[in-house]
């Protein structure tokens, strides 16, 4: 969580060991240890610190002088007091002078854990409630560069970009939510490139994972874990170590892995298939929806736990039709880039089309104009636009569904809606996938069940 050193200021040469090394099996490492008030407050005037770890009795005065002059002179600073006295008073005491935290030598491992990720937790928040105040004086985007793929004039998307600016640095959860089509896994790469972190961008669609196969693909499994199982598999919260790990359809979770989740939430812990030890993880989790998780919750089919976990930072982006004043730039941007994949020459884009689309509520959101684009570049071989398939009509109208007098059962439209999707596709799994709005894994698990127990075809005599 810490990008800065964490100081330790403690007189005993043996608590200074084990603390540092404490630390640095939490996540911590690196952290400086001074023995004296004097070496304490001369690394404390480079600045720099995370967090301070704080013995009250040192050879050369009180650890509560110390405690005064980091609240006057660093009250950014967190401070733990770190002590061999056990008593009321003098922890009371410590607490009014600013320090969030008192525990009692020898410390418990778990004890000094959850103390210093409240501690960074409380620091980083105020951190950026400080930096969302300045933000409120500031015009302009710091960083507009990491968000070249999102393309706006709209004052509403302005201030959430420059709110993303502001939590991008942190270590807490995020939650991007909207309407399909609006742009989510964009934000979350722009989260994570404003993020600094040195680890990859790693995304997954839980949608249609069961809990086995969602434990699978994010903690991976150690050698017999299960039969097949012939090696170690490291999963994504691996690969994601030190980036950022972007779970998409959060709300399609099913009840035990919500739990799952919720611990490598809590904990930053997870535990592969077939390990007896937990492996601890460093990726900043990313969570993105269309579902409204608030009434999921209050439904009771998503943990409310793990709701204010996933909640503690929220991005809400708009549907299109609520950025009208974006489309035309949106129709010349997908215009052109239909027109580069197709190896065509950019036709112009008329008055008309931009009013066409300027009229259509886009309920596919940027997704769908995206998708017309490409369509009416190739339609018109890049000489022309036809004002009509950017229309309402063109998109909003689809033809109803042709069905058998004898109706076919959910399994059978099943089947024949993947054979389209495969056909269209050219039996490209993943695309297909994506048109069907379900996950790679899902997809190949229903088309196994099907291979096994083939279904008749819809209509077919």
């Amino acid at each position: 969580m810490a990008t800065q050193p964490i100081l330790i200021v403690d007189d005993e040469e043996h608590t200074r060991t084990a603390l540092g090394t404490a630390l640095e099996m939490l996540g911590h490492p690196g952290a400086v240890a001074c023995a004296t008030l004097a070496e304490a407050r001369r690394e404390l005037e480079g600045g720099g610190f995370a967090l301070v770890l704080l013995d009250l009795h040192l050879t050369d005065g009180s650890g509560e002088a110390l405690l005064a002059t980091i609240a006057a002179a660093h009250p950014e600073v967190p401070v733990i007091v770190v002590s061999g006295t056990n008593e009321v008073s003098t922890a009371v005491r410590c607490m009014r002078a600013s320090a969030v935290d008192y525990l009692v030598k020898p410390v418990d491992p778990a004890a000094l854990e959850a103390a210093v990720r409240r501690a960074l937790t409380r620091s980083e928040l105020e951190t950026e409630n400080r930096q969302l105040a300045r933000l409120a004086r500031r015009e302009g985007l710091a960083h507009p560069e990491a968000f070249a793929g999102i393309i706006t004039v709209d004052a509403g998307m302005d201030r959430l970009m420059r709110y993303a600016e502001i939590v991008a640095p942190g270590s807490q959860a995020v939650l991007v939510t909207g309407e399909t089509g609006t742009g989510k896994e964009l934000m979350a790469r722009a989260l994570h490139r404003l993020s600094g972190r040195r680890g990859q961008f790693v995304a997954v669609n839980v949608a249609g994972l069961d809990d086995a196969m969602l434990a699978d693909t994010l903690f991976g499994h150690r050698r017999g874990a299960f039969t097949g199982a012939a090696g170690d598999r490291p999963g994504l919260v691996q690969q994601a170590d030190e980036g950022t790990l972007f779970l998409d359809e959060i709300g399609d979770l099913a009840e035990a892995s919500q739990v799952k989740l919720l611990r490598l939430l809590q904990e930053s812990e997870y535990y592969q298939l077939g390990a007896d030890r937990p492996r601890r993880s460093r990726a900043r989790i990313v969570c993105a929806t269309h579902r409204d998780l608030e009434g999921w919750m209050r439904e009771g089919r998503l943990r409310r736990d793990l709701y204010y976990r996933i909640h503690a930072h929220h991005l809400h982006l708009p549907p299109l039709r609520e950025r009208r004043d974006d489309i035309p730039a949106l129709v010349h941007h997908f215009v052109a880039a239909a027109a580069r994949d197709l190896g065509l020459p950019v036709p112009p884009v008329g008055a008309a089309v931009v009013r066409a689309a300027g009229a259509n509520p886009w309920p596919g959101n940027v997704r769908e104009l995206a998708a017309v684009a490409q369509d009416a570049v190739g339609r018109g071989r890049g000489q022309s636009l036809d004002p009509a398939l950017f229309g309402p009509a063109a998109t909003s109208e689809a033809p109803a569904l042709a069905f058998p007098p004898l109706l076919p059962t959910l399994d059978e439209v099943r089947e024949q809606l993947m054979a389209e999707a495969l056909r269209r596709t050219d039996g490209d799994v993943v695309e297909a996938s994506r048109l069907l709005g379900m996950s790679r894994w899902g997809l190949s698990k229903h088309l196994k069940q099907s291979q096994s127990n083939r279904l008749p075809v819809v209509g077919a005599s």
